[in-house]
């Protein structure tokens, strides 16, 4: 992987990013790489893998992040994947949760190096695809300028890609995984010193990230920017990615455009069987700070949820935004 490959990504996030979500992202942005939510080895070998797999071609780039901690099934989960045509395999080493911690991954894999390591060469040798690391800069009392080195230096060695750093510690015995995305601090200093001492590994850094102008700030130091809830609840924003970030140009003009241009993906997925409200949950956030905004939430919210909801439902949400943006042009030209 190169550093422009990560330069701006949307990060995994557990019951967001949906395949609907990332092809509505997709629409705003074509240079942002995508991630899945995790996915755990079992559930990539053993489950349904159109339901947890399934993505269209728009998408690219677009990566799966798998949740593991055994060699060989991540190999063949990471085949699974590479071959279904994803772009890339992350494996998780940052996830707080309980849940995780019984399966023996996610982020208590920071106390266990080596066995990151393992699995990191067992994917690169059954992929073609990059392999990636995503990470914190340590759990619980770890000292994270040991801890970071350590898990780096031992994924460098097995051949990863790049590495993703969420740089806050995880406390994986008594915040919960809502807590360890807010309480312990954030530490870019620390990602930053990692770049440093390792010029040539590709690393991006995740965590608080809010604005394009803070990305911009961090991009001085680290090779890529990874946004979560930023993204998800401002959409919009991603709109200035591919010009602000990568000097292109923008998909689409504004937020009405890119409703627009989304129509024909939603009405496929509606052909197939899926609800409505199953997709527009990822747009309720479009017009945010936007005049109607309000108005678009509770009409997506109660209307797209009833059977046979369909195209025109989020037609009539986006009038009720235009009907405010034009009344709002008026009242200033009126003030002028």
């Amino acid at each position: 992987m190169t550093p422009q490959t990560i330069r701006f990504s949307v990060a995994p996030m557990m019951d967001w990013t949906t395949r609907d979500c990332r092809a509505f992202h997709r629409v705003l942005s074509r240079r942002a790489r995508l991630y899945t939510e995790m996915v755990t080895t079992g559930a990539v070998i053993h489950g349904d893998r159109e339901r947890l797999l399934g993505f269209s071609e728009a998408e690219h780039p677009v990566a799966v992040q798998l949740g593991g901690s055994d060699p060989a099934e991540l190999a063949r989960a990471a085949r699974i994947c590479a071959d279904l045509g994803y772009d890339e395999v992350n494996l998780n080493v940052g996830c707080p949760s309980d849940r995780v911690q019984d399966g023996r991954f996610g982020a208590c894999l920071m106390r266990e190096p080596a066995l990151v390591a393992d699995c990191v060469a067992a994917m690169k040798a059954a992929v073609a695809v990059p392999v990636t690391v995503k990470c914190r800069i340590g759990v619980d009392d770890q000292d994270p300028e040991a801890a970071l080195d350590t898990l780096a230096d031992a994924v460098v060695a097995a051949g990863v890609d790049a590495l993703v750093v969420h740089a806050r510690k995880a406390w994986l015995q008594g915040l919960s995984p809502k807590e360890n995305r807010d309480v312990p601090p954030l530490d870019y200093g620390r990602v930053h010193r990692l770049k440093a001492r390792l010029p040539d590994l590709p690393i991006a850094l995740n965590g608080g990230l809010v604005s394009l102008e803070a990305c911009r700030a961090e991009l001085g130091h680290v090779d890529g920017v990874m946004l979560g809830r930023a993204a998800y609840h401002d959409p919009e924003l991603l709109l200035r990615v591919d010009p602000e970030l990568f000097d292109a140009q923008a998909p689409v003009a504004d937020p009405f455009e890119a409703v627009a241009a989304f129509e024909p993906y939603v009405a496929r997925r509606l052909a197939e069987g899926v609800r409505l409200s199953s997709i527009t949950r990822h747009m309720l956030g479009l017009f945010a700070g936007r005049p109607g905004a309000r108005t678009w939430r509770r009409h997506l919210a109660m209307e797209a949820v009833k059977p046979g909801a369909g195209l025109e439902t989020l037609r009539a949400a986006l009038e009720h935004v235009r009907r405010s943006d034009a009344g709002a042009d008026e009242t200033r030209e009126h003030a002028a």
